[in-house]
């Protein structure tokens, strides 16, 4: 059963999203200021948990990080009770490991982007974008129909209002083609730090090109798809044919924890 409020927050976002392209440029102005930060605001209450979180290590002081007083308390003594300073390498410091985690959003922009479309996809770059800030996750942001669009590139810094602003703006139209936005994801993960690398795919997996998108999507080592629960029938077979994982998607409010039902795996 649908929740209430979700369904609330769908159609206030689906209003929202008509009003900010109303004649009225005064409405268009205001809406345009309130859109970014209500996705982002719910987008933060809705990620309960982190994924790919840095996490601190102690190492020797002579290979990096910043040094760790406490850690190096007894070093210290010991030096001090020869009168003389402490080794680099008698000390330890605490430095972040890599990333664990690196995501390419990939956003189907093929057809209609307006409405509830529209503010999913800026949700699941507010969702992936909070992640990416608060837990180094790397993250890329591609849309598509035919061609491939960089929203996002993954060397870039991420910031979330600039990437939810950036898919704000997209607006639909062309074929889509499946096999252009997982070589382009793949283009981009193959830069990644990470050693967990993920494809995250926003789309009902409807192909409108001649072009088969299966070897494409196998040759990612995990990907993910999100559809639209009143038109997924096509994204599930597709992600059952790439052995990728699926999910179905009742309300834009929902989308957060999707995301991380998917990503828990």
């Amino acid at each position: 059963m649908r929740d209430a409020a979700a369904e609330d927050l769908d159609e206030t976002l689906t209003l929202l999203m008509a009003m900010s392209r109303a004649t009225d440029e005064e409405l268009r102005r205001r809406v345009a200021g309130l859109v970014p930060r209500l996705i982002i605001d719910r987008a933060r209450y809705g990620a309960r948990h982190r994924i790919g979180a840095s996490q601190l290590r102690r190492v020797r002081a002579d290979r990096g990080g910043d040094l760790d007083i406490d850690s190096s308390l007894e070093a210290i003594a010991d030096a001090r009770a020869f009168r003389r300073p402490p080794a680099v390498d008698e000390l330890t410091a605490y430095d972040w490991q890599k990333p664990r985690t690196a995501i390419c959003l990939l956003i189907d922009r093929s057809g209609s982007m307006e409405g509830t479309r529209l503010a999913t996809a800026a949700m699941a770059a507010a969702s992936c974008a909070l992640r990416a800030e608060h837990s180094r996750t790397e993250l890329s942001v591609i849309a598509f129909d035919s061609r491939t669009q960089v929203l996002l590139d993954l060397a870039a810094p991420c910031r979330a209002d600039v990437v939810v602003d950036r898919v704000l703006g997209l607006r639909g139209f062309g074929t889509t083609s499946l096999d252009a936005a997982l070589r382009a994801a793949e283009a981009q993960l193959a830069g990644a730090r990470a050693n967990r690398r993920i494809t995250l795919l926003l789309s009902d997996c409807r192909v409108t090109d001649d072009v088969d998108p299966l070897p494409a999507a196998r040759a990612h080592t995990e990907l993910l798809v999100v559809a639209p629960a009143s038109d997924d029938e096509e994204a599930i077979a597709f992600a059952r044919a790439a052995g990728a994982r699926v999910a179905s998607l009742d309300t834009i409010d929902g989308l957060p924890g999707v995301l991380e039902g998917l990503l828990a795996h």
